[in-house]
């Protein structure tokens, strides 16, 4: 069984006992997360679809860290002019485990 589930703008696939890394959430580490845009069910071939929303599912997760992601380089250059600006940041993440699935 799985689902599509919405959270903080993007879509995951999420299945029972998996782990995702999500944007920054605002919950501390330990605590149980709920998501309730749930866009699709499949429940081993038998697949719901919303319009826009599932009704009645949601998605149980626990949160396991906030850690940041791998460096981005960005770097902008204008040929002929010796303009080169190097710039970088490193993405926050949350990982979360999917503890069960409501449908």
């Amino acid at each position: 069984m799985y689902v599509i589930v919405e959270i903080q703008g993007q879509q995951f696939k999420a299945e029972a006992g998996r782990k995702l890394y999500v944007h920054r959430l605002a919950s501390k580490e330990g605590d149980v997360v709920e998501f309730d845009k749930v866009l699709l069910v499949d429940n081993d071939g038998a697949v719901k679809i919303g319009s826009p929303l599932v009704e009645g599912a949601k998605v149980v997760c626990e949160v396991l860290a906030h850690m940041k992601g791998e460096k981005v380089i960005v770097f902008k250059k204008k040929r002929r002019k010796g303009y080169r600006k190097r710039n970088g940041h490193r993405q926050c993440f949350t990982q979360v485990k999917i503890n069960e699935i409501v449908a």
